[in-house]
């Protein structure tokens, strides 16, 4: 995953899309969210819902939270045998919901972001 995305879809949108249900009705569109904000997230206990969660994964063993502006990104392969993922990737998963997301290139001493997103326009979801 990246280090910042959008998340700008009205959330009928997003419900029809995805199918849940959300007490969550405060839904503003975002265009830099980042590490430790809160995101729309879809959990499914039995009933898919839309929750709002603080973005990165804390591990267990961690004694503060900033801990999780770090933990954004997991390595698909090794994320159910890496110690720091491996319960979160058995028992605690979700859908990030987003837009699309920025990736930056360097030129020399610049950075230049660059906006990823779907072709058709469609809402993203990143595994969480």
């Amino acid at each position: 995953m990246c280090g910042r995305f959008t998340l700008t879809s009205n959330l009928d949108e997003l419900q029809g899309r995805f199918g849940f249900l959300s007490e969550y009705t405060d839904h503003e569109p975002r265009y830099n969210i980042a590490p430790t904000q809160q995101v729309l997230t879809v959990t499914n206990d039995g009933q898919r819902r839309g929750e709002m969660m603080r973005w990165g994964l804390v591990p267990f063993w961690a004694k503060e939270l900033k801990v999780g502006a770090r933990m954004i990104n997991a390595v698909g392969e090794t994320a159910a045998t890496k110690p720091a993922f491996r319960a979160a990737f058995k028992k605690r998963r979700c859908l990030v919901l987003a837009d699309g997301f920025y990736e930056w290139q360097k030129d020399g001493k610049r950075r230049i972001p660059y906006y990823i997103y779907a072709k058709d326009g469609q809402t993203l979801a990143f595994a969480g």
